[in-house]
């Protein structure tokens, strides 16, 4: 393995890596992924979120074995690497980079969506360049910044599970699990709910920033998991009792939708802002973990070697965060990429793929193998249930990557 620059330095807790996955997992599913799993699955959304949980979990548990063994920034990059072989690794590493890079301009955008409409993008511009600037100062300040984030948010989900399930336009009735929605339409919004458990996903690319990563990494993946589920499940059934399936599929705004509905109309505009506050945080677990993978990449030369320097006093891959950074931000100003679930969670189930291959080689005993299997499977049936536009960008982004790859290795071949 080559390696160029210095290494980061060791400053999170269990406690600080579950904030950075919760900043990610909380910010980007329940404001962004319930509406459109809602009209896939209708009635089923429930068994749509218990699915994604399944899979998310098998992910998780595989991350966290792989992350215990190469603790290490780049995450399944790594893994795949050095599991599977530099191709397989590489692909990880690239359909997480392309695919997250679009997820943060998506979360830019809903900032600015939010915070100020009729100026959306300059918004989500100026939330690129200031998460950025954090990034840039340390790992430490972005996980204090993010433990503000995620219990503002917290609070917020609160006060809307209470006021819903609290008011008398809350009917149980509208809970019935059922299949109006079929099969795959239960897997088609099982594999768009994937995008908001993806956030754990920053606790493994943060590997060589954790102390103790042998303990720290295994006990905050299935943390951060275990305490975005519960949250999505009371926030579901919240609004489900208010809206059912049908009002909440064609929801523009599920949350602030559900609230008024509840005859708390006041509780709207603390809603959006909770709303804008978790794209934040999203936004600035999403920029940390792809400037890591990008890191990981470039000493490695799949990206120019220069994204791997290692800022001297901040012990940030300050180049990599700038140019992440300024990709997001010529996104965010040019591009309106607030549909870009689908294509995410795509670029976001091949990654775990890898991974859940990669935990398969750790050991032979059947019983060692069970997690990672129904994990790669749930990937692959996850993946190709996604709606018809996301996986033909999805899979044309990712030949892509493999072309690069190939003309990459002919290159230093015949050099």
């Amino acid at each position: 393995m080559t390696r160029s620059g210095a290494d980061l330095r060791r400053t999170l807790g269990v406690g600080d890596a579950v904030v950075i996955g919760l900043g990610s997992m909380i910010g980007a599913g329940i404001f962004a992924a319930l509406g459109p799993a809602a009209r896939a699955a209708g009635s089923g959304l429930l068994l749509g979120l218990a699915v994604a949980a399944v899979v998310a979990y098998c992910n998780a548990t595989s991350s966290a074995r792989l992350a215990a063994l190469y603790p290490a920034s780049g995450g399944t990059y790594v893994y795949g690497r050095e599991r599977l072989g530099a191709f397989w690794g590489y692909l990880a590493g690239w359909s997480f980079v392309v695919g997250k890079t679009a997820s943060c301009a998506a979360m830019a955008l809903t900032v600015g969506a939010y915070v100020w409409p009729g100026q959306a993008h300059a918004v989500a511009v100026a939330a690129v360049v200031a998460l950025t600037a954090v990034n840039y100062g340390g790992v430490q300040k972005s996980a204090w910044l993010t433990r503000a984030i995620v219990a503002v948010v917290l609070a917020v989900l609160a006060s809307v599970v209470v006021v819903c399930l609290g008011s008398g336009a809350s009917d149980a009735g509208r809970l019935d699990i059922g299949v109006s929605g079929g099969v795959g339409g239960i897997l088609q919004a099982a594999g768009l709910l994937f995008f908001a458990f993806a956030g754990y996903a920053r606790i493994a690319t943060l590997g060589e920033e954790v102390r103790d990563p042998a303990r720290t990494i295994p006990r905050a993946i299935p943390l951060a998991l275990g305490i975005a589920l519960a949250v999505y499940a009371c926030v579901a059934v919240a609004v489900l009792s208010v809206l059912g399936s049908g009002g909440l599929g064609h929801a523009d705004a599920p949350l602030a939708d559900a609230v008024r509905a509840a005859g708390v109309p006041g509780l709207v505009p603390v809603v959006r802002v909770g709303a804008a506050v978790a794209a934040l945080g999203s936004l600035l677990a999403l920029i940390l973990g792809v400037s890591r993978t990008t890191l990981a990449m470039a000493r490695d030369r799949h990206l120019p070697a220069t994204l791997a320097t290692v800022h001297p006093r901040f012990q940030v891959p300050h180049r990599a965060e700038l140019a992440v950074g300024a990709v997001v931000a010529v996104l965010a100003a040019t591009v309106d990429v607030r549909g870009a679930i689908g294509f995410s969670s795509f670029g976001v189930l091949a990654y775990y793929a890898v991974a859940n291959a990669s935990a398969w080689t750790l050991s032979s005993a059947p019983a060692a193998r069970v997690v990672p299997a129904a994990g790669l499977l749930g990937c692959v049936v996850l993946a190709f249930a996604l709606p018809a536009v996301s996986v033909v960008v999805g899979a044309g982004v990712l030949a892509v990557g493999v072309v690069a790859y190939g003309v990459r290795r002919w290159v230093a071949r015949r050099g």
